[in-house]
């Protein structure tokens, strides 16, 4: 269901002052759709980037499809991308769940990268006009990654044909993990496509041409393209979702096998920041190698293998700004809503929890190493520190220091007390004593004026 509203005054404004109530319309999206498919559940949805057309919405449900609606057509898809030809998909156990769902074969999320040229070598013909598409990431449970050129103005050749999966380098036995979950492409050129999990990993991979000379794998593309485009996993990046405490002393710190979905989301006012939203709260992950790696990139560097030595050198910053879940004992409080807005302080962070609670944080506009920094990445994953574990320790000191205060102002307060009692016996005393003396000379008085 999507909701739209009128703007009432001046630029990406809905308000001019105080008003009583705002009137919202709502538009449903394959709502005959999803009702007479009970069984199909919505894995991912996101605008469509082109801002020249009128607004469409992008869908993937679960039996592995894409479906593109209008807001003018909302029942009916103006464009249909199947990512599975597999006869197996026709077959579903446990309420709907294909067979691949269980191998981990299905479509999780998908992101769009910039406008750029379709390769020849896609389209699959040959001429001298030049087609401009949106490339479309599409990520599988199992780790792997799909590419697709999207564009609903031109339907040239095999545009739109789902080519995959893309190969990553350097390989890993796990490919990289089997619990995938998000997918987030970087506005830049290459691509830089961001891969998370739910146990907390981040894969930063840029998007290369490969070169002629690569393997090229007969599941993966059609055997009429020459070249493939590669994902370079330039670093891998470990969230701590939640604190690691030690059961003593001298004991190692305890291992939390706490897990859950990630969302990214890109961030409007810095493109070489993106945020991480999860039941633990908000990380906070800048890339401050870009500009280095478009510099190494523009060089006649050919090994393309030594992107790895440069991300040795250069490691992004993660901070965690927003912790919903301090210690593993508690709850956890997924965020439901995330957004960036920009007003005259600088950018904003707003974020709806799941108990409707509104939270907002200020963020700097550029991106900038973070102190402490919460990185813990495989190679100084036993020397990197938390900023909890840090911040619990000062708390402690501070928790001590107050005690000491506390124990001290409390005999103080008893010292003043015995002041206080020693100084009224006194100043009881003084008072008899100027009574006795008052009355005394008061006697001696009318003593002596009766006498005279």
């Amino acid at each position: 269901c999507k909701t739209t509203s009128k703007k009432v005054w001046g630029d990406n404004t809905l308000v001019t002052g105080p008003v009583s109530a705002l009137c919202f319309s709502t538009i449903p999206i394959a709502e005959r759709f999803f009702t007479s498919s009970p069984s199909l559940t919505l894995k991912h949805a996101a605008w469509y980037p082109c801002e020249t057309l009128e607004p469409h919405i992008v869908l993937l449900t679960s039996d592995n499809t894409i479906r593109i609606y209008s807001l003018k057509i909302p029942q009916t898809p103006i464009k249909v991308i199947t990512l599975s030809d597999s006869e197996e998909e026709t077959l579903t156990i446990n309420k709907g769940r294909a067979y691949t769902a269980s191998l981990g074969e299905t479509a999780v999320a998908f992101d769009f990268g910039p406008l750029v040229p379709v390769p020849k070598n896609v389209l699959g013909q040959r001429g001298s006009d030049e087609v401009l598409a949106y490339p479309l990431y599409i990520l599988y449970e199992n780790g792997e990654t799909f590419l697709t050129y999207i564009s609903l103005i031109q339907s040239t050749g095999n545009l739109g044909k789902l080519l995959g999966p893309l190969p990553m380098h350097p390989a890993a036995e796990d490919n990289y993990g089997y619990d995938a979950c998000a997918v987030l492409c970087l506005p830049c050129v290459p691509n830089i496509l961001v891969i998370a999990t739910e146990s907390g990993m981040l894969y930063h991979c840029v998007v290369l041409d490969a070169e002629e000379d690569d393997e090229q794998s007969e599941k993966s593309w059609d055997p009429r393209s020459d070249l493939i485009p590669s994902l370079y996993v330039f670093e891998c990046v470990e969230l701590e979702l939640a604190l690691k405490l030690a059961s003593g002393d001298e004991e190692e710190p305890l291992e939390s096998d706490f897990s859950c979905p990630i969302k990214l989301h890109q961030d409007p006012k810095c493109p070489s920041r993106y945020h991480c939203t999860h039941e633990a709260g908000v990380h906070s992950v800048g890339l401050t190698w870009i500009n280095k790696l478009h510099k190494f990139l523009g060089s006649d560097e050919e090994d393309k293998d030594s992107l790895q030595e440069l991300g040795a050198e250069q490691k992004c910053f993660v901070e965690h700004i927003l912790c919903t879940k301090p210690l593993p004992c508690r709850q956890p409080a997924p965020i439901r809503g995330f957004w960036i807005v920009s007003d005259i302080l600088g950018p904003t962070m707003i974020c709806i929890t799941n108990t409707y609670e509104c939270i907002t944080r200020p963020l700097l506009s550029t991106v900038h190493p973070a102190s402490p920094p919460l990185l813990c990445t495989r190679e100084d994953k036993d020397v990197a520190v938390s900023p909890l574990r840090i911040l619990k320790k000062k708390q402690l000191e501070d928790l001590n220091y107050c005690r000491e205060e506390k124990k001290s102002l409390r005999e103080m307060a008893e010292r003043l007390a015995d002041k206080y009692e020693e100084a009224k016996e006194k100043q009881e005393d003084i008072m008899n004593r100027k009574y006795f003396v008052a009355s005394t000379l008061s006697f001696l008085f009318y003593q002596t004026a009766k006498k005279i």
